[in-house]
């Protein structure tokens, strides 16, 4: 089946050769990447805004190994919707190297507890919730719809992972207060380092770090700064959640980086850049290897 390009097509990965200099700790997890394709064997859903190029299970393990990392999260892409397959067809080929975070449907009534379990067996442990485009921001989170995929999802220990503009809702500390399952947050919290790291909002993400109700993904510098790499503008909110919670953090790639505008930055890049911003080994070890292994329910590596 060919799939019917309706949505701007994005720019690849950068597909150079290169392995980063700093050398990751055995076990390292990439916390956040997408599968995408193969389009003719997993179609893109008609209603996405992007057309992402194939970035498919085998061209991801050969990012892995080129990084020389170990393990990986894979995150449902909006591309997909709801329709999980190509992620738990990844998923399928690594139970022990790969867990998920997993897309469902906004009405929770529409999934069955059965169908919950077969995820979780399959190593899904969160569900993902984009809010960045709710249509009514004068509404605030929809916070009892929330609470409502928590209590379904909590006997199984998943998360929630919120896609969402922490600066938008400087009362997220409190509204989250006694949230049934744990935060995960992305992309540093997804505030633009215009609005700057003492915005109420994300002070409102380090008051959940210092009292451990969410966790926070160090992933998609670029898509939160106008600079390049360095993306030096970004230092502040990384050293800001260190000095908040350092055992509260994962790490991730983003690959294969979508709907980036701009100049795709390398992946060798991005863990050499991790290396710079945390050079103390064991903090980096528990980003990287430690924190994911408690959150994503990886087994312990044995000698």
């Amino acid at each position: 089946m060919t799939q019917t390009v309706s949505a701007p097509l994005c720019q690849a990965p950068d597909s150079e050769i290169r392995s980063p200099q700093i050398r990751f700790p055995a076990g390292a997890v990439d916390c956040h990447a997408h599968i995408c394709g193969p389009a003719n064997q997993f179609p893109y859903s008609q209603a996405r805004i992007y057309t992402p190029p194939d970035a498919t299970l085998n061209n991801y393990q050969d990012l892995l190994e080129m990084l020389g990392i170990d393990r990986a999260v894979l995150v449902q892409p909006s591309v997909y919707g709801t329709d999980n397959r190509a992620m738990l067809a990844a998923l399928k080929v690594h139970p022990k190297k790969f867990r998920g975070v997993a897309v469902i449907s906004n009405d929770v009534h529409e999934i069955s507890d059965e169908e919950l379990e077969r995820l979780h067996t399959s190593g899904v442990r969160g569900i993902r919730c984009n809010i960045v485009d709710v249509a009514d921001q004068s509404a605030g989170l929809p916070i009892q719809n929330l609470k409502m995929l928590a209590e379904r999802i909590k006997p199984f220990g998943w998360h929630l992972e919120l896609l969402m503009h922490v600066n938008e809702y400087p009362n997220l500390a409190t509204v989250f207060e006694n949230f049934p399952v744990d935060l995960v947050l992305g992309h540093f919290g997804y505030s633009h380092t215009k609005h700057g790291f003492k915005n109420e909002g994300f002070l409102g993400l380090l008051d959940l770090l210092k009292s451990n109700r969410a966790w926070v993904k160090m992933t998609g510098p670029y898509r939160i700064c106008d600079g390049d790499l360095p993306y030096v503008d970004m230092r502040p909110f990384n050293d800001a959640v260190i000095e908040a919670n350092p055992h509260r953090l994962v790490w991730g790639t983003d690959w294969p980086h979508v709907m980036v505008k701009r100049k795709m930055p390398h992946d060798a890049d991005l863990c050499d850049l991790l290396g710079s911003w945390v050079q103390d080994e064991n903090l980096r070890k528990s980003i990287l290897v430690d924190n994911p292994c408690i959150l994503y329910d990886f087994a312990a590596l044995t000698p």
